[in-house]
């Protein structure tokens, strides 16, 4: 029986054709439509996640248009008492925190020495002046000239002159108070040696307070003298003071853009001067504006709030008005009662699906197979 004798090429094409059997089913494996990949049904029944958010109803309420600025409280009249001459302090009549009036001896310095000077020139006073009486005799006879008597004359007016000057030194010894007020700081005790121009009290006048506000120039058509303020003090928290605006500066600073408002408070209370507060100023108001938390804004570009419909984040541009704390007015792109985000609209673009916080969750219905019945499936 002869041989048969086999191709050399026919192992190589059946190898070949193994290996691209073999591909295409892999292939078919990973089709994206292929049941249980990833672009299967399962894919197409998922449904991206609702995004959580917190809302706030737009609603009506009143709302101030305002300026508020911090400013330290001065008061209104300060005075450095000094020494007008020297000499030792021989008593001391006032203590620190005591009122005082205008005028009132707040120390006696020792005026040994001015008193003296002041009995010598009243001396040459005299004597001056009983030597022009007898000139003037003697020039009512001729036997005088009038050189003379002009020269006494002008030592007589020299002569008064000092005496008044050691009489003013006399009236130094006594330290009295240039305004009346409250002695913030004494600086001198009984037996000291002051010497001239030296500072020995200050007087604070408490009556009444004044803060000073830097307010921009876009505000000078709206604050006008004599408008009500507020003012709260950290040192006081939960407490508020009411004044009004007591003076407007009539030039803006061109290096800052800002003006000068002094606004005034009634002092002799609880506020005292240095303590440093908030001043408000509202000057216009809206009883009835359409409001929604400051929070709700959006901080990218034109002004502008997510609101939700049907389920769904939806850009609504909006014209702002008045703010006031927490609250801005809204005059033009939302209704009473829209629903506003407030909170979580960082995550969100126009037209996200959202799940308001607090409102139920709408339950997926659950699909029944068709090959069974009752819920299971047919084998």
């Amino acid at each position: 029986m002869p041989a048969i004798q086999m191709s050399p090429g026919r192992p190589l094409l059946r190898a070949g054709s193994a290996l691209l059997l073999g591909s295409l089913l892999v292939l078919g494996a990973c089709k994206p439509g292929g049941e249980g990949g990833p672009g299967g049904k399962e894919g197409e029944n998922k449904e991206p996640e609702a995004i959580p958010v917190e809302v706030a109803k737009v609603a009506r309420r009143p709302i101030s248009a305002s300026y508020s600025g911090t400013a330290p409280l001065e008061a209104r009249g300060e005075s450095q008492v000094v020494a007008k001459t020297s000499g030792v302090a021989l008593s001391v009549l006032v203590e620190e925190g005591q009122q005082v009036r205008a005028g009132q001896v707040l120390t006696r310095l020792d005026a040994s020495r001015a008193v003296l000077q002041a009995a010598q020139t009243a001396a040459q006073v005299r004597k001056l002046q009983a030597n022009y009486e007898r000139s003037r005799q003697l020039a009512s006879q001729k036997l005088i000239s009038a050189n003379d008597i002009d020269q006494l004359r002008y030592d007589l007016e020299n002569a008064r002159a000092a005496n008044r000057l050691a009489n003013l030194e006399v009236s130094y010894a006594n330290v009295v108070a240039p305004i009346s007020g409250v002695i913030a700081e004494r600086s001198i005790k009984p037996g000291n040696f002051v010497q001239i121009n030296t500072p020995i009290f200050r007087i604070v006048d408490t009556s009444k307070l004044e803060a000073t506000l830097n307010v921009p120039e876009r505000e000078l058509a709206t604050l006008k003298t004599g408008m009500e303020v507020e003012l709260q003090v950290y040192a006081l928290p939960g407490r508020e003071f009411a004044g009004t605006i007591d003076r407007i500066a009539p030039v803006v600073d061109a290096g800052s853009g800002t003006f000068r408002v002094i606004t005034a408070f009634d002092g002799g209370g609880l506020l005292q001067p240095g303590m440093f507060g908030r001043i408000r100023i509202d000057h216009d108001q809206r009883t009835d504006a359409l409001v929604v938390p400051r929070t709700a804004l959006l901080e990218d570009g034109e002004p502008a709030v997510y609101t939700v419909r049907d389920k769904k984040a939806v850009r609504v541009p909006v014209t702002l008005g008045y703010m006031d704390g927490q609250w801005v007015e809204v005059r033009k792109g939302l209704k009473v009662g829209e629903p506003v985000v407030t909170a979580g609209k960082v995550a969100l673009r126009e037209g996200s699906e959202v799940q308001v916080i607090g409102e139920p969750e709408a339950k997926p219905q659950v699909a029944t197979s068709a090959k069974g019945s009752s819920g299971t499936t047919a084998r």
